[in-house]
């Protein structure tokens, strides 16, 4: 990797730390209370090189063979790898039992398949994407499911689910989807008041680049920032 690359990474993770600690602060939350997960989907391995170089953990992949891939090029890194995009039942295997956290749970089938593929003595911690917007074109279930499917954990023991996850409309105005944020978070503050086996709901996994601070003031204990820190796909 050559300094400059080398040294816009470091630029970008110190402004992403510093907002996400200035948004903290803003909402009263304690300092650390939100990870930060490097969206690093179509990134070389140099460029997560460099970020796990700065202190970062938490790697967010969209493609699960993409995600295999990398796990091999970066055996032997302190890595926590996040899997954030669509999930066809055939490319489970590639993130069952490899991930520290699979975010986008929607279905009974994918949960009952993610189960299967993971092995004995495993225990996969997963999201549900919830589709609060309610766009036809985006994977996530609807609110008025999510009782439904966290009921269904009860029969996968080889799997946790500790938060929700949601994509929110795009739009260049953040606090246009300040609503989407707050229902989620009253959608899990609703569902964790119910008492469910292999169900621990705390964890809230929404916010991007353009919109971390509202997710935060909203209660986003997990942002996924991409482009904010390695510029736009190559």
């Amino acid at each position: 990797m050559n300094a400059a690359r080398a040294q816009e990474i470091r630029d970008n993770l110190e402004r992403v730390r510093e907002r996400i600690a200035k948004a903290e602060m803003s909402a009263g939350r304690s300092p650390g209370s939100v990870t930060l997960i490097a969206v690093s989907k179509k990134m070389p391995a140099d460029d997560i090189r460099a970020a796990i170089a700065l202190g970062q953990r938490d790697f967010g992949e969209n493609y699960a063979q993409e995600l295999r891939d990398k796990r091999v090029e970066l055996d032997g890194e302190d890595i926590r790898w996040h899997y954030i995009g669509p999930l066809q039942s055939n490319k489970v295997r590639y993130v069952a039992g490899h991930t520290a956290l699979l975010h986008t749970i929607d279905s009974v089938e994918l949960l009952e398949e993610t189960n299967r593929r993971t092995l004995d003595g495993q225990t996969q911690d997963c999201l549900l994407q919830v589709n609060v917007g309610g766009e036809v074109q985006k994977r996530g279930i609807a609110p008025s499911r999510l009782g439904q499917l966290l009921d269904a954990f009860a029969t996968a023991d080889r799997l946790r689910c500790v938060g929700l996850m949601t994509i929110p409309p795009i739009g260049d105005d953040a606090e246009r989807v300040r609503p989407i944020f707050a229902e989620l978070r009253a959608l899990l503050e609703r569902e964790a008041k119910v008492s469910r086996e292999h169900v621990a709901l705390s964890a809230l996994s929404m916010g991007m680049s353009q919109d971390l601070e509202v997710a935060i003031a909203e209660g986003a204990t997990l942002v996924r920032i991409g482009t904010a820190l390695f510029g736009e796909r190559r």
